[in-house]
């Protein structure tokens, strides 16, 4: 599966450790950037206008973007149109299965601050294997946007 990943300086260390996991998994991964670390640079410079690069170019790719908290990211990716974004920061893994089954999410957003690299590749392992459930209700609603 084509897989693409973006991230800032925040995320950038869970993005290194997602990068080679997915590779394990035989996943065709491209890194986005930031591809070095720098303190302070900005999200924007790495998801606006390169979100539509991570899924609407190729259907059936996916993205995995990281930050501090993930949901500046989201926002700027949810900005681009055929992206849709879900955010995931901890807590119960249903959301993100949710995101799948429901929202045909392409895209994951991983607030790095709040993860660790076990429950981070956790939910990008479940985010992979969930598929689109392709309900009509669902459908119906995502063609709506």
């Amino acid at each position: 599966m084509k897989m693409y990943i973006g991230t800032d300086h925040a995320g950038f260390a869970l993005k290194e450790t997602i990068k080679a996991y997915m590779a394990e998994l035989g996943h065709d991964v491209e890194d986005k950037g930031a591809l070095v670390h720098t303190d302070g640079d900005d999200y924007p410079t790495y998801l606006l206008n390169r979100s539509s690069d991570l899924v609407a170019a190729e259907p059936g790719s996916f993205g995995i973007i990281f930050g501090h908290s993930g949901q500046g990211e989201a926002m700027c990716a949810n900005r681009q149109i055929g992206v849709r974004a879900a955010l995931y920061y901890g807590g119960s893994l249903d959301i993100v299965r949710l995101s799948r089954e429901h929202n045909d999410a392409n895209i994951l957003s991983l607030g790095a601050h709040f993860l660790d690299d076990a429950t981070a590749k956790e939910a990008v392992a479940l985010f992979l294997a969930t598929p689109f459930s392709g309900e009509e209700r669902h459908a119906r609603r995502i063609a709506q946007f």
